[in-house]
């Protein structure tokens, strides 16, 4: 005859009832250790296999976009205008992001060492042209640069970015010198020096 385990905490032998409660409790408690570590061993699993695709598909930095050629798009534009176009002389420094003819204006956009300079002429520009490129501001004064006149703006708010601008006209023809709200005030007076000759040439060409 099988000998009974005397429970010490009980001082006797355990019944039928408790020794199948006990083992239950057992078993319950190897099933749930069982389940944590199944848990702890997936979740590392799912950990090297996110390190494996991390490390494995190749990155590397982005493309540079190349400058934009502006004697090249200036010349274009001269076809399409059937007249000559203005072209600042600017620092080396200033990177050229942009030069193209689009919506019957042609625009380069500089960047400067902070914020960027776009200078557009606009072809035969209709009356206003300027107040609505400029979100409907009026000028706030006038400025000679190189004998050119100027209408300057100072925006109370950024229009397109822009919170500076000088417009003048070159025949029917419309030029303004914009720029970001980062970009040093100077930056529109190398612009403008720079095209003082030209605007002059053009004026006399447009008479």
């Amino acid at each position: 005859m099988a000998r009974q385990r005397i429970v010490a905490e009980l001082g006797r032998p355990e019944t039928p009832e408790e020794t199948a409660a006990r083992k239950a409790a057992s078993s319950e408690r190897y099933r749930s250790s069982k389940t944590f570590r199944n848990l702890i061993a997936a979740l590392i699993v799912c950990l090297g296999i996110m390190a494996v695709v991390y490390l494995g598909v190749p990155r590397g930095t982005p493309a540079d976009i190349p400058e934009a050629d502006v004697a090249a798009s200036a010349a274009q534009a001269e076809k399409t205008a059937g007249h000559g176009v203005v072209v600042p002389e600017v620092p080396d420094t200033w990177r050229p992001n942009s030069a193209r003819v689009e919506g019957g204006e042609w625009r380069i956009v500089y960047a400067p060492a902070r914020g960027y300079v776009e200078v557009t002429q606009s072809f035969d520009s209709p009356e206003g042209w300027v107040s609505r490129k400029l979100g409907g501001f009026a000028s706030t004064g006038a400025t000679t640069i190189d004998g050119i006149e100027w209408d300057a703006y100072e925006l109370p708010s950024p229009v397109q970015g822009i919170d500076y601008a000088l417009a003048t006209t070159v025949g029917s023809d419309t030029v303004v010198i914009g720029l970001a709200e980062s970009t040093d005030r100077a930056a529109a007076t190398t612009v403008a020096e720079s095209l003082g000759n030209q605007i002059r040439t053009l004026r006399e060409e447009a008479r």
